[in-house]
C-alpha cells in the first residue's frame, strides 16, 4: 500500500458505504485471481458488470459493500473489505403451518486484497453488516436471516455469527453417454418453459410449508424463483458464449405425465478452460422438484422413507431418467462431473434405488451453507430448520 497508514480495524473512523462504478472495477481486478474461473481479467470484469444487469442482481437485488475510512472521499479511499448482499425471497413456517414470507440477504464474494489481509477488516465488515441487514430493504418484507457459502472451513464465519447448517454435502454422478430409462425418456427443458415450472414449483412448496412439523421450531426456505433460476443462467450463458461461441439448448430435464412429474434444472460450471486438464468443471444441479408426493412434507433432517408410497417405482425410474439427462449433458459439454446438493433422505433412498453409480462429500472447507439468523427485533436469533439447501441459493 506505499505510504497509506492503514487504520486499525477496531477505528471508529471505519465504516460500511457503496462503492462507485470505478472503485467496482478496482474490486473486480483484485478479486480476479480468486474468481474469474477459465475467464481471462478483462472477459472476468465484463461479466462482473454484465452479472450487476441479471435477475436476482438487477434493479436493487444485489447490493455492494465496503468497508472503508469514513474520513476519506470516493475513489481516493482504500477498499479495506468488500462484498455483496442479494435480496432474496423466503418463506417461513412455523411448527403449526403458519406461513409467512420473508427475505433473506445472501452475501457473496467477501474479498480483502493479499496486502490488506489479516488486519481484521473482514471481521469488521462482517460485524457491521450484521447490524445493517435485518433493516435492509425491509420494505420488501421482514428479513429473518442472512446465508453465504464459506469457501474457508466452518469455523471462521461460525465466530462471527454465521454458523453452518446441520447439514453440507452433495451427491456426485460421473458423466454417461448410455442412458437407461425404464420408465420413459427424460425431455430437456427448454428457457420458455422455466417460469411455469418455477411457479409450479413455488405453489408446491407453499403448500408443504403449510404443513405443521411438530419437530422444528421454524422453518425457512429460500424461494426457487425464476430470478434465482435465471442468475446462474445468465452467467452459464455469458461464459458458455465465449468458450464454445454458442449456449446450452437444454436447462434442465424432465421426466413423467404432468401432475407426477420429477424435474431438474442444471447449470454448466467451468472454474477451468475445457482444454485444461480439468476434473473440477460441473454441471450443477440447480433444483430437484420430486412433484407428486409428501417427500418433502416434514422438511425434516431426519426424514425417513416413509413419504416414498405414492408412485414410488414411477418416482424412480423418472428421477433415474432425468439424472441420466445430466449425465449425458456433462459429457456432451466436457464438464467432469455431476452434483447434487443436500438431498432429504428420502432422495437419497430413491438414487440409491434407481441403481446410478454416485459418490456422497460431505463438504469441511468450500461452499459451507451458513446463516445468521433474527428474532422479531433484530437480534441475533436461533436457526430454523433450512429447507431445500440445493444449489440455487447459492451465489
Amino acid at each position: 500500500m506505499g505510504s497509506i497508514e492503514l487504520p486499525d480495524s477496531l477505528s471508529s473512523d471505519l465504516c460500511l458505504a457503496h462503492p462507485t462504478a470505478d472503485e467496482c472495477v478496482t474490486i473486480w481486478n483484485n478479486s480476479s485471481a480468486s474468481w474469474k474461473d477459465s475467464l481471462t481479467v478483462q472477459l472476468y470484469l465484463e461479466e462482473s458488470l454484465f452479472l450487476t444487469t441479471v435477475p436476482l442482481a438487477k434493479d436493487g437485488g444485489m447490493t455492494t459493500w465496503i468497508l472503508v475510512d469514513k474520513n476519506l472521499f470516493p475513489d481516493q479511499r482504500t477498499i479495506l473489505c468488500s462484498c455483496e448482499s442479494f435480496r432474496k425471497r423466503s418463506f417461513t413456517s412455523t411448527p403449526n403451518g403458519k406461513v409467512s414470507d420473508a427475505i433473506v440477504h445472501g452475501i457473496a464474494s467477501v474479498f480483502c486484497a493479499p496486502e490488506l489481509r489479516a488486519r481484521g477488516y473482514a471481521a469488521r465488515m462482517m460485524r457491521e453488516l450484521a447490524k445493517v441487514l435485518h433493516d435492509w430493504q425491509s420494505e420488501h418484507a421482514k428479513c429473518v436471516g442472512s446465508i453465504l457459502y464459506s469457501d474457508i472451513g466452518k469455523t471462521y464465519y461460525s465466530n462471527l455469527g454465521w454458523h453452518p447448517n446441520l447439514t453440507n454435502f452433495h451427491v456426485v454422478f460421473q458423466p454417461s453417454r448410455t442412458p437407461d430409462q425404464p420408465l420413459g425418456i427424460a425431455h430437456a427443458i427448454a428457457a420458455d418453459s422455466l417460469a411455469e415450472l418455477c411457479i409450479r414449483d413455488e405453489a408446491v412448496i407453499r403448500r408443504a410449508m403449510a404443513s405443521p412439523a411438530e419437530r422444528s421450531s421454524l422453518r425457512m426456505t429460500i424461494v426457487p424463483d425464476l430470478d434465482h433460476m435465471l442468475w446462474h443462467i445468465r452467467k452459464e450463458e455469458f461464459v458458455c458464449d465465449l468458450l464454445f461461441g454458442k449456449v446450452p439448448h437444454a436447462i434442465g430435464a424432465i421426466a413423467g405425465p404432468p401432475g407426477s412429474q420429477v424435474w431438474i434444472i442444471w447449470t454448466h460450471r467451468y472454474y477451468e478452460h475445457p482444454d485444461a486438464n480439468s476434473t473440477e468443471n460441473t454441471l450443477y444441479i440447480l433444483r430437484l422438484v420430486i412433484e407428486n408426493h409428501n417427500i418433502e412434507r416434514d422438511f425434516s433432517s431426519d426424514a425417513d422413507a416413509k413419504g416414498l408410497s405414492n408412485n414410488h417405482d414411477e418416482n424412480v425410474g423418472y428421477l433415474k431418467a432425468v439424472l441420466q439427462a445430466a449425465q449425458a449433458e456433462a459429457t456432451e459439454w466436457g464438464l467432469d462431473q455431476v452434483k447434487l446438493w443436500d438431498p432429504i433422505p428420502a432422495v437419497q433412498e430413491l438414487i440409491i434405488q434407481s441403481g446410478i453409480d454416485h459418490s456422497v462429500v460431505e463438504r469441511e472447507e468450500e461452499s459451507i451453507a451458513s446463516g445468521l439468523w433474527y428474532d422479531e427485533d433484530g437480534e441475533t436469533s436461533v436457526a430454523p430448520l433450512w429447507i431445500n439447501n440445493e444449489h440455487f441459493a447459492w451465489c
